[in-house]
């Protein structure tokens, strides 16, 4: 399956100067637990960074930075790990393994952010797709049992 036809498009993002405090009250409003860090937030938004609730509580609150001050340019995680639109699930899912990543921005023509894969929505993508193989053969099952009575 393509990475466009199982994204999130609509994917929160803010730009590397926003303050931590902002930062975590965006993901509490939009109910996320990751941020997309985008070079130019009205713009073409070229990701730059990434920026999870973990990285909140181990980089800024564990080491007692102040996050009213603290600009995620700061701690977000860089080089960003992206796909394109036009990959495969499985490539996204060997980059994700190769780089520990749980979460990747997905982008399109010209390296715009057009959406986000996370793990989850990979797994529950693949339990679809192990219930529809799991209907295959008990429908095959079905089938011949009724056929050769």
């Amino acid at each position: 399956m393509l990475l466009k036809e199982m994204c999130m498009p609509d994917v929160v993002y803010c730009g590397p100067d926003t303050r931590v405090a902002e930062a975590a009250q965006l993901m509490r409003r939009k109910h996320v637990g990751d941020l997309v860090v985008v070079e130019d937030p009205t713009g073409e938004r070229i990701p730059i960074g990434v920026v999870t609730d973990r990285d909140l509580v181990v980089e800024v609150l564990a080491k007692n930075l102040d996050p009213a001050t603290t600009k995620l340019v700061d701690i977000m995680r860089t080089p960003v790990v992206v796909a394109a639109e036009t990959e495969d699930t499985a490539q996204a899912i060997e980059r994700m393994r190769t780089h520990g990543v749980r979460r990747i921005p997905i982008v399109g023509e010209g390296g715009a952010l057009a959406g986000i894969v996370t793990l989850d929505d990979l797994l529950k993508q693949f339990a679809v797709d192990a219930n529809a193989l799991l209907d295959v053969v008990v429908k095959g099952q079905s089938h011949e049992h009724r056929t050769r009575r």
